[in-house]
């Protein structure tokens, strides 16, 4: 008996009408019957963005682009006054075993004539000794600032391999600011690059096992690279209206399009198939795709506009690095729901069965996943306030050691020992303490260096300062400004480093300028830097979380007209981000898994990963919320009462949203293998937070929530049993209707 108003059944493979369908529908079919010139228009696009970029070129952030805080303010000073320290390389030479007489002076003295020559080098110093005279170094001062040292440090390490192979008996490493930038940037892309070559065969092989058909796995794969072309070039252009943050966009850019991408070609592809099995094999191929797009298709725009929307939030941080992440993750999530809503439709239609699977795979699907799946979850159903409070008691535990989080900024001492460079530079500080970290104090106004004589004077003896090397006051040419380059002897993130900071801006730089009006200062260097850019995020923290929460909530509620769902999803969301918040704490502060991961714990987290994993998450969460809801809303829609719709929607979307899931995992866990303690971090964030959505969240907390609910969970709208207009399928005459 059919509702009032309802039409009559839609015979199976009809098709909707051209004016009422709704967009989705519209492209899907055009491209389904145009399925070589929707092929060669993707194509085009994607070589025209990549095309587009190379022209372009790619905009680099200027430093000032990094000023944050009182250290900014000091950069600024220093750069208007031709006080910024210039770059400076640092040749270490050490005896070994082997080493014979006075080898290490002849090593440094052709060092120091070899550099000398150099066009790049402004003048090089005079070789110095430490005090237990096991190793010299060469300081080198490069001419221009440290973006032109980036691409002249070649030829000084060049010139330091000929001194290392003409004395092999001394260990000789060249280190600087230049260098390890330069190699820590060169490793990072070789672990990119191992990273893909692990994160492609896995992703395609997790798919062959879902799908069964080689084509089928390889769809989702290449329209993921497809993405990340596209959206590679695409940031070259927009790189010229929000800076590149050297080259910190692209390991999310390729994470975020192989997450994406996948994933919304599996949703996309695999409704597809429920509609010809659905049918029995009558309707055709072109029609299955033209209803998944109404239902898969609808599902990827919401989540994608989701996605692209939570990772805008970062703009709010006012930081060059997090605007150039955020450009990067929504063009390459833009990109992937351009190629699942038109190349996907094209390809499905044109591979026909090739992509259905053989025998294993149809009775793979025949037999029932979804049986399984509404098995575990009807006795949450049949006892939600027990299953939803164990749900809770869970998130809590894992989300608790958040409290206790310690935020830290990567420098040089976070960087791999692998690195030579890297390496280098800690010998170097060991035999060396006043090369490396320090405060830069810079004064303006009146006679500007006798206050910082005397801060100078004050710090001697103290074991916060280096000793080994009087502190250097240098005067601008206009004489009303002068830089202190006070020296400290630990690392840049060690409490004791931190101490020697609120020593010098809370007690020793006010009393030094005390009874001298009308002087300004303010302290740079690593460790303010560090300081002031972990204040600076957790200061725009409550901000992001409020404008991706809010977007959250209008996202969810425009896909669903349910204030109660669009609460309970950001809900879901915000616990999502505190259990990887918790976990990540919980690993990285201590040392129990330094093993187990490959790193060496610094007793905090990067001050970007909580920020970097919340937006994400929260994007890629309100992914599987949208799937998920919309098959319990089609249930709805078909008259089942909610708490059974609940089993039948959640059960009929597992087996996609658990492929989803362990194809995003696969994804993250890749990227442990960069040798880089932030990448690691944001690793395992990710991969924790999903495996718990769709574990506990979505198979515990959100059907126990709705199962208490019922029908109070769509308010104000309850679904009604009218199918849209334009929408009606074959599954209308088994009394179903897809939305």
């Amino acid at each position: 008996m059919r509702r009032t108003g309802q039409q009559p059944p839609t015979p199976p493979g009809s098709m909707v009408s051209p004016g009422r369908a709704p967009v989705t529908v519209r492209t899907a079919r055009w491209c389904a019957t145009h399925p070589w010139k929707a092929i060669a228009g993707w194509v085009l696009l994607v070589v025209v963005c990549i095309g587009a970029g190379a022209a372009a070129g790619t905009n680099k952030g200027s430093f000032a682009d990094f000023w944050i805080g009182e250290a900014g303010r000091a950069e600024a000073m220093a750069s208007g006054s031709g006080l910024t320290p210039p770059p400076v390389e640092q040749v270490l030479i050490e005896r070994t075993a082997r080493t014979s007489g006075d080898e290490p002076s002849v090593a440094a003295e052709e060092i120091r004539r070899r550099m000398e020559t150099l066009p790049a080098v402004e003048k090089v110093d005079a070789p110095a000794t430490s005090s237990g005279g096991l190793a010299v170094r060469v300081a080198v001062t490069l001419r221009g600032d440290r973006e032109t040292a980036k691409k002249d440090v070649e030829t000084l390490l060049a010139q330091t391999a000929e001194v290392r192979r003409a004395h092999p008996g001394l260990t000789i490493e060249q280190t600087g600011s230049a260098s390890i930038s330069v190699a820590v940037n060169d490793k990072q892309g070789q672990d990119l690059q191992r990273t893909e070559m692990i994160s492609l065969p896995v992703t395609f092989l997790i798919l062959f096992v879902v799908f069964g058909a080689v084509l089928a796995a390889g769809i989702p794969v290449l329209l993921a690279l497809f993405s990340f072309a596209g959206a590679v070039g695409l940031y070259g252009l927009a790189s010229w209206i929000f800076p590149d943050a050297g080259g910190a966009a692209l390991s999310v850019i390729f994470m975020m399009g192989m997450a994406v991408g996948v994933d919304y070609s599996l949703f996309y592809l695999k409704r597809a198939r429920e509609e010809r099995d659905r049918s029995g094999g009558t309707i055709s191929h072109a029609r299955a795709v033209e209803l998944a797009a109404a239902t898969s298709g609808r599902a990827v725009v919401d989540s994608g506009f989701a996605v692209a929307l939570s990772v805008a939030g970062l703009y709010l941080v006012g930081d060059v690095i997090f605007s150039s992440i955020a450009t990067g993750a929504i063009l390459v999530t833009l990109v992937a729901v351009g190629g699942s809503l038109t190349v996907l439709p094209a390809l499905l239609a044109k591979l026909g069965h090739r992509t259905d699977g053989g025998r294993l795979a149809r009775r793979r699907r025949e037999g029932g996943e979804g049986r399984v799946w509404a098995a575990l979850l009807r006795p949450v159903v049949r006892r939600p306030l027990v299953a939803l409070l164990a749900g809770v008691a869970a998130t809590v535990a894992l989300a608790a050691p958040a409290l206790g989080m310690r935020l830290g900024t990567e420098g040089k001492e976070t960087f791999p020992d692998s690195i030579p460079a890297v390496a280098a530079y800690d010998r170097l500080v060991t035999a060396f303490p006043s090369e490396g970290p320090a405060h830069l104090v810079l004064v303006r106004g009146e006679d500007p260096a006798a206050p910082l004589r005397k801060l100078a004077g004050t710090t001697r003896g103290d074991a916060l300062f280096a000793q080994d090397r009087a502190p250097v006051v240098r005067v601008a040419e206009d004489g009303r400004t002068a830089l202190l380059v006070l020296p400290v002897p630990h690392a840049a993130n060690s409490p004791e480093a931190a101490r020697s900071l609120a020593q010098v801006r809370g007690r020793l730089l006010p009393a030094a300028v005390v009874g001298t009006p009308g002087l300004q200062w303010a302290v740079s260097g690593e460790i303010a830097a560090g300081a002031d850019y972990a204040a600076h995020q957790e200061q725009r923290l409550p901000w992001v979380i409020l404008f991706v929460s809010l977007a959250t909530l209008a996202i969810m509620y425009a896909a669903f007209r349910s204030v109660v769902m669009a609460a309970l999803g950001t809900v879901l969301n915000l616990a999502a981000v505190l259990v990887a918040w918790g976990v990540l704490t919980l690993v990285f502060q201590g040392a129990w898994a330094e093993g187990l991961l490959g790193f060496e714990s610094l007793g905090f987290v990067g001050s970007r990963t909580p920020l970097m994993v919340f937006a994400i998450l929260v994007g890629l969460s309100t992914d599987y919320q949208i799937f998920v809801v919309s098959r319990i809303r089609e249930a709805v829609r078909r008259g089942v009462p909610t708490r059974e719709a609940v089993v039948d929607g959640i059960a009929g979307s597992a087996s996609v949203v658990t492929s989803a899931a362990v194809i995003m995992v696969s994804v993250f866990v890749s990227f442990l293998f960069i040798d880089r303690i932030e990448m690691k971090q944001i690793a395992v964030g990710l991969t924790v937070a999903v495996l718990f959505d769709a574990i506990v969240l979505r198979a515990v907390i959100l059907p126990s929530a709705m199962a208490l609910l019922g029908d109070r969970a769509w308010w104000p709208d309850r679904p009604t049993g009218a199918p849209a207009p334009g929408l009606r399928s074959g599954a209308v005459a088994e009394g179903k209707v897809l939305v």
